[in-house]
């Protein structure tokens, strides 16, 4: 007999704080409704705490929510009238202060108010979990652990799982089920040592990068412009990292830090530099206050010198010489030349990675079960595209061990304990292997997790040392595409070309590929090995071509194109497009004409020609006026009206949910949280449409368009926008090509016309528009800088 299916209908989040709201509000993004508690207030309704905290959802800045209605399915409520609630919920998460007294007395109050089967969570940082359950009744232990979230928790993948001692073991695994697909995390179970994994090692990585600036004299601005994006971490790199966590918060996890390891090597660390209590003390928390270690006044940028107490001009760089040696593509390499070198910027990099180096080795027993979870977690949650362990083994395990020893010896590290004996092993080439990760605490190696959940990720997050070979058994290749199968009847296409950019080799091995899918396989899906799906055609492929004024060479490249589309929407076996990240474009286009989509919740797509000067030539604007026809209850135009826009502002659609809502997916698509499932899902779907009996759409069918008379209503919007500046004359032409395609031409109002109409014109335009010296201004601009420009 199978165990009961562990279902969770509905969550309570204790505090309507930063963190209790934004879990709140991914939850309703996953469709699980959600009580939201706070405290009664003094004045007004008595949940009213809990409705401003909703009310403030709805203003934030990358929007927690992943649609406008997810929002209305958060219930507010308060302690004194609507405990009762709690019986029905089957998990309950605490996100209130990170106050150990504080939560005893919330947890008193809400225990006898639990279901019996009933999950409770704490959303804490750090603190303690066994001393947490201590404050529960004996009968709510087996039910109770640390489910640490992080900050924004809408986008941060990870989650922690922190176990006290009677945790019971199912428990534990059905709240990583529902974390890993439900909400789609990455989920890394902890050791109950202060601040858990991600944040002790990462805010140990940040107290020695400031320890360290101020050692080699790096001002802070140059520490962001060496220690982000050039070291494969966040934009934010260190001191905005803090300004935007907030300064208060850092400190506070700082202090969690200095008040529970007395007995770290590196406690003398713990602690935060002078100028950061006087920036606290004036309420310069970063992000949050306008001014923290950064502070913008107008147009211009300060950030704080520690030394003279002010602020000064930001935007100094780090020395060109230390940025080429960033550059070098070996790690062995690298670090050599960085620790060679006498460059005060480079002495200080390499402190900074040795640092973590070793607080890592030293402390690998007591805070992680294995190095791969160190290495997940920093990865996840910090943003670091690689992990610590991970950079380390890819230098050559040994010889930095010796590095890091003999800089002990020499008294240059930050402390003088000696690395792990394991560590220093002779025969030792690393961390990870294709058998398992080290745990240091055991002394040995620990595979992946067996949990059932897991079997869902054809191709999971792998850490450096793990077999790496390509998935499944190749069926066809060329430059631009692999076509592969797992022996389950379904052909997956993956782009090779940069950025997944449509150039004539991607749109060949993909039309060879449906070829193949119609022949011999139950459904073909087109999925990427990583984001993004694809940022659209690929313009340079087109510039020889440009450059010598071949355009029938490009009017023959775009019908390609568009007859991609088409085989995608009319070949003989289902075709799904499985989507995350940029979907821009033709990506977009070829998305649209797929029998479905299965799209992860961080899809950002829209239809972004306008920004080269240029419309949808793939069918995209074909595609949304047959949908406009078919949506229509008389009125095509106002169908059309919202579609047109879509595309003349070129609006992107900021998650798979919005994606539906604006029309570039369907209502009937699927939005997947976790990404590692996408490729299982959209299998799934191309097995269930086959085993349907699936038959392609009729080709040729016709449908009623605007017309002239709808083209003219819309231009005359256009020509109040020009006249208020708010749009460029090249901007007005552009959407007035836009508006001749989509209502179908020179033709009345009601006019029945097929989808080759529609193409036809379509491409007509698009080829004008590549023609005009605006729009190969555009375009020039968007290949040199990356960016639109507006002309």
């Amino acid at each position: 007999m199978s165990q009961t299916k562990f279902i969770v209908r509905k969550v309570a989040v204790l505090g309507a704080g930063v963190m209790g709201a934004q879990i709140a509000a991914h939850l309703v993004n996953a469709k699980v409704p959600t009580v939201l508690f706070d405290l009664p207030a003094k004045e007004g309704p008595k949940s009213a705490i809990a409705l401003k905290a909703i009310e403030g959802l709805k203003k934030l800045k990358p929007s927690p929510l992943s649609s406008k209605e997810a929002v209305n399915f958060i219930q507010p409520a308060n302690y004194e009238e609507h405990l009762h609630l709690l019986q029905d919920c089957d998990l309950v998460i605490e996100a209130i202060a990170e106050r150990m007294d504080w939560k005893a007395e919330l947890y008193a109050k809400v225990a006898p108010h639990l279901g019996e089967q009933t999950i409770f969570a704490t959303n804490t940082s750090g603190l303690s979990i066994n001393q947490l359950a201590d404050s529960l009744p004996a009968e709510l232990k087996p039910r109770f652990c640390g489910v640490h979230f992080f900050n924004p928790p809408r986008y941060m993948h990870l989650v922690e799982i922190i176990p006290c001692v009677g945790s019971a073991a199912a428990m534990l695994n059905n709240l990583e089920r529902f974390l890993v697909t439900t909400l789609g995390k990455g989920v890394v179970r902890a050791k109950d040592t202060p601040n858990f994994v991600a944040n002790r090692i990462g805010v140990f990585s940040m107290l020695a990068t400031i320890a360290n600036a101020e050692k080699f004299g790096i001002r802070f601005d140059v520490v962001d412009d060496l220690t982000g994006p050039r070291l494969g971490r966040p934009k934010s790199a260190t001191f905005r990292t803090a300004d935007v966590v907030g300064l208060d918060t850092f400190a506070h996890v700082v202090k969690t830090m200095d008040d529970t390891l007395p007995n770290d090597p590196w406690h003398g660390l713990f602690k935060s530099p002078e100028w950061l209590q006087k920036l606290i003390a004036a309420g310069a928390l970063g992000a949050k206050t306008k001014a923290g270690i950064y502070k913008k006044e107008g147009k211009q940028m300060f950030v704080l010198d520690p030394v003279a107490g002010e602020y000064v001009g930001s935007g100094q760089k780090g020395d060109d010489a230390v940025k080429d040696i960033l550059k070098i593509a070996n790690p062995a390499e690298k670090f050599q030349k960085l620790r060679d070198s006498e460059h005060p910027q480079a002495q200080f990099l390499w402190a900074c990675f040795r640092d973590v180096f070793h607080y890592i080795a030293y402390h690998l027993g007591d805070i992680a079960n294995c190095a791969r979870d160190v290495d997940f977690a920093i990865r996840w949650g910090f943003g670091w595209s690689v992990g610590p362990f991970e950079t380390w083994q890819a230098a050559g395990w040994q010889q930095v061990a010796k590095w890091i020893a003999e800089d002990i010896q020499a008294g240059k590290s930050l402390v003088a304990a000696n690395l792990p004996a394991w560590a220093l092993e002779t025969d030792r080439a690393g961390v990870h292997f294709a058998d398992g990760s080290f745990d240091a605490a055991g002394n040995k190696l620990v595979g992946r997790s067996t949990l059932d959940v897991y079997q869902r990720q054809l191709a999971p997050a792998k850490v450096l040392g793990e077999a790496n070979a390509p998935l499944g058994e190749t069926v066809f290749e060329n430059d631009g595409v692999r076509a592969f199968t797992t022996g389950d009847e379904v052909l997956v296409v993956s782009f090779k070309s940069k950025a997944h950019a449509i150039g004539p080799d991607v749109i060949d091995g993909l039309n060879t590929a449906i070829d193949i899918a119609e022949a011999r396989f139950k459904g073909l899906v087109i999925w990427q090995t990583e984001e993004p799906f694809s940022v659209g055609a690929d313009l340079t492929s087109m510039m020889p071509a440009f450059m010598m004024g071949d355009w029938d060479a490009i009017d023959a490249t775009v019908r390609r194109f568009q007859e991609t589309s088409m085989r995608l929407r009319y070949c003989q076996v289902p075709t799904i497009a499985a989507t995350q990240g940029y979907v821009f474009g033709g990506g977009c286009e070829f998305a649209m004409h797929c029998d479905k989509t299965v799209a992860a919740l961080e899809s950002y797509v829209g239809l972004v020609e306008v920004g080269v000067g240029l419309l949808p030539g793939g069918g995209g604007c074909k595609e949304f006026a047959f949908r406009a026809a078919q949506e229509a209850r008389g009125d095509v135009l106002a169908a059309l009206k919202d579609y047109f826009m879509a595309i003349a502002t070129a609006k992107v659609a900021t998650s798979g949910h919005e994606a539906q809502e604006i029309g570039f997916f369907r209502k009937g698509d699927s939005v997947v949280f976790n990404t590692y499932e996408l490729l299982h899902v959209a299998k799934q779907q191309a097995i269930a449409l086959a085993e349907s009996g699936y038959r392609p759409p009729m080709r040729g069918a016709t449908f009623p368009v605007a017309g002239r008379a709808g083209a003219a209503s819309i231009k005359g919007q256009l020509v109040n926008m020009m006249e208020g500046n708010f749009i460029s004359k090249h901007d007005f032409f552009i959407s007035s090509l836009i508006a001749d395609v989509m209502t179908g031409g020179d033709v009345e109002q009601g006019t029945l016309v097929n989808e080759q109409w529609l193409l036809d014109l379509e491409r007509k335009a698009f080829m004008t528009l590549l023609k005009t010296s605006k729009t190969q201004d555009r375009i020039a601009n968007m290949l040199t800088t990356g960016k639109p420009l507006r002309n």
